[in-house]
């Protein structure tokens, strides 16, 4: 029986620049989709695979998220008065429960391999889930959870996948494919950023991963990599032939919030898969082409 995967990693220390002057004093992780930030949605699909320890590697400026997940009693003595019960209900179902929750300060942005390393005092010698929240997937079950059912099968380290066009290999970290039955990639290589004509594959990690607590010995050494950073591909090479490496491709639909059209088609389709909103937001966005 696999060790479980009890602890996620949230990287959160980024400085948000592609949404100024919005991310100014509001971290790009709090931006709405709808109306829920982003980072709620990450850590709702933690949840929902089973996580029960919640690590955020912040940064400066990021106190909007300690005070998201954090009680807030004024408010809701308020709703309770006031026979809110379904707002207060929103209100409670984002604070994890207390002492599941942490926050460690990257301190410098050097890159996502560092990010994660930061929090390796919290990890200890678990497995975890790193996710990354631009990264926002509209998935029936939810991915991660869907990389737990993978992990428990198979064990070792298990990345969610996607195809892109071969021209965009280099924007994103690319595995070198072995056996693959259209659900389950054997993990032979990773390549990060690759340019496409020496590309191994177009199956590109997204952000959610499950990897094992050896990674954090690889970060520790501090190799820079691309774009001068310590990348965790770099460190995810390494863990290949010593433990099972697996890719479960995507489901669902995944969009790209670190770009500002990935965040404006994210709030339309998720407005359009609220029952409460679906007919309204139908009716506005049609009214809206038509007078543009």
């Amino acid at each position: 029986m696999q060790q479980p995967v009890r602890k996620a990693i949230f990287p959160v220390g980024g400085l948000g620049t592609r949404f100024l002057p919005a991310t100014k004093a509001l971290p790009k992780e709090m931006l709405p989709i709808v109306d829920m930030p982003l980072i709620e949605y990450a850590v709702q699909e933690a949840m929902a695979a089973g996580i029960e320890e919640f690590i955020f590697v912040t940064g400066r400026g990021k106190s909007a998220i300690e005070d998201h997940f954090d009680r807030h009693f004024e408010l809701e003595t308020t709703l309770s008065e006031r026979g809110k019960t379904e707002a207060l209900e929103l209100v409670l179902q984002s604070t994890p429960k207390p002492g599941r929750i942490a926050y460690v300060r990257q301190g410098e942005p050097l890159g996502l391999g560092h990010a994660v390393w930061c929090a390796r005092r919290f990890v200890g010698n678990e497995p975890f889930a790193v996710l990354l929240a631009d990264d926002l997937i509209m998935s029936d079950p939810p991915t991660l959870a869907r990389m737990v059912e993978v992990y428990e099968e198979r064990g070792g380290n298990v990345i969610s996948l996607m195809e892109v066009p071969s021209e965009h290999t280099s924007r994103y970290g690319i595995v070198e494919p072995g056996d693959d039955d259209g659900r389950i990639v054997d993990v032979q290589g990773l390549v990060e950023k690759p340019r496409p004509e020496s590309a191994p594959s177009n199956l590109a990690i997204v952000g959610r991963y499950i990897l094992q607590p050896d990674i954090m010995d690889y970060l520790s050494l501090g190799s820079l990599g691309t774009g001068n950073e310590i990348q965790l591909t770099d460190s995810m090479i390494k863990l290949i032939g010593n433990h099972p490496f697996h890719g479960l491709r995507l489901t669902g639909t995944r969009f790209d919030c670190g770009t500002k059209i990935g965040f404006l088609e994210a709030n339309v389709a998720y407005a359009l898969g609220r029952n409460d909103l679906d007919g309204d937001a139908r009716s506005s966005i049609a009214a809206i082409l038509e007078a543009f």
